[in-house]
């Protein structure tokens, strides 16, 4: 079975430094990256969501900065990524203008995919740049990270952003075709998986080493973001970028390893809050609310008759109807005090009472699970 990108509603491409950046001169591959990017257009007017995770800004920055391919200290790290990071936006910005395309830049710790208060803002930012038809640019806040703080990988971000914005499909391109079942470099009867049903203990014992010493990554923290995608209904492909329009290529049956995914995101997620968070409080609603959830409206504050418990912004609290009765689950859009304020009024008086424009759902229904969905 031939599987294409273009089978797909919203996509992350996830590009590392190797493919990028020259390994020898620290330079950017301009003609490849031209050529990704008609890739990339082709599926933006196809209509498909398109989210780029690039790595390359210390890559780029260690040349621009004259320092040496030993191994760098963290603050020298660090200060390569703000250098090279400034070029790596400007040149995806550049290639995206020439197609009539605007980039939008994302920078992400671990604690903004992670945390819930900060994971709805990122995740409300970039959902704001595809809606207005921007492209989100997104990469490691290496500036700031620290070891205690950080992905170290992008691969596991790239993974987690595809979590967080209901992907259905993220693309790992990478210096290798896909999943040996031994590495191939040094076992000749290596053959390729074209497929992964669920990734098994055999599964991650296949996974190498890092391929590059450009990339922090390798098979293995490949095949840790198949699982953190997979899990959460999105299937994946790691992918050669070698060649020029790579992406074009999968579509013509290049060889790769597809993973497949153990439910559509919107079920993975659903299970998610409804099972595996605990609650921090509840909402309680009234009759027209509860019947404009189960027709798939998100939870105004107009329809909230009272609020109860100690949650903060980003907590999972319980939905209950009017007779107490739970019908759901969600992520509150507001802290206690502030919902407090707001419970039954109108969302145009929100800035008025709260001093700030605050979102118009108390609960978006993307962050909502109902009983029986």
């Amino acid at each position: 079975m031939t599987r294409t990108p273009e089978a797909f509603r919203r996509i992350v491409v996830k590009i590392g430094s190797s493919l990028l950046v020259d390994r020898e001169s620290g330079r950017l591959k301009s003609d490849w990256l031209s050529a990704l990017v008609v890739d990339l257009a082709e599926l933006i007017s196809a209509k498909r969501d398109i989210l780029v995770v690039s790595s390359g800004a210390i890559a780029l920055g260690r040349r621009l900065l004259n320092l040496s391919s030993r191994a760098l200290k963290l603050e020298e790290s660090q200060a390569a990524a703000a250098i090279g990071q400034i070029a790596l936006a400007r040149a995806w910005s550049e290639k995206f203008d020439g197609h009539g395309l605007t980039t939008g830049q994302i920078l992400l710790t671990l604690g903004d995919t992670e945390e819930r208060r900060r994971y709805l803002n990122a995740r409300s930012t970039i959902a704001t740049l595809l809606k207005l038809g921007a492209v989100p640019l997104i990469n490691e806040n290496d500036t700031v990270a620290t070891t205690e703080i950080r992905y170290g990988d992008n691969d596991r971000l790239a993974a987690r952003v595809a979590t967080m914005m209901g992907a259905d499909l993220l693309i790992l391109l990478s210096d290798v075709d896909g999943l040996y079942s031994a590495p191939p470099d040094t076992d000749r009867a290596a053959r390729l998986l074209p497929e992964v049903k669920r990734i098994t203990p055999d599964i991650e014992a296949m996974a190498g080493t890092a391929g590059s010493d450009l990339s922090r990554g390798g098979m293995l923290t490949k095949i840790e973001a198949g699982k953190i995608a997979t899990a959460a209904g999105t299937t994946m492909v790691i992918a050669s970028g070698k060649s020029l329009h790579p992406l074009r290529r999968i579509s013509e049956g290049a060889d790769c390893t597809w993973f497949l995914s153990e439910a559509n995101p919107v079920t993975a997620r659903k299970k998610w809050i409804s099972g595996r968070l605990e609650t921090r409080g509840a909402v309680i609603i009234d009759d027209g609310a509860v019947k404009a959830l189960r027709a798939g409206k998100s939870l105004l504050p107009a329809g909230v008759r009272r609020v109860e418990g100690r949650f903060q912004r980003g907590d999972a609290v319980s939905i209950k109807g009017p007779n107490g009765e739970e019908i759901g689950r969600g992520l509150v859009a507001y802290d206690l005090a502030d919902a407090e304020q707001i419970a039954g009024r109108n969302s145009r008086e929100i800035e008025a009472i709260l001093g700030y424009a605050g979102r118009a759902e108390m609960i978006h229904r993307d962050d909502m699970a109902l009983r029986g969905d």
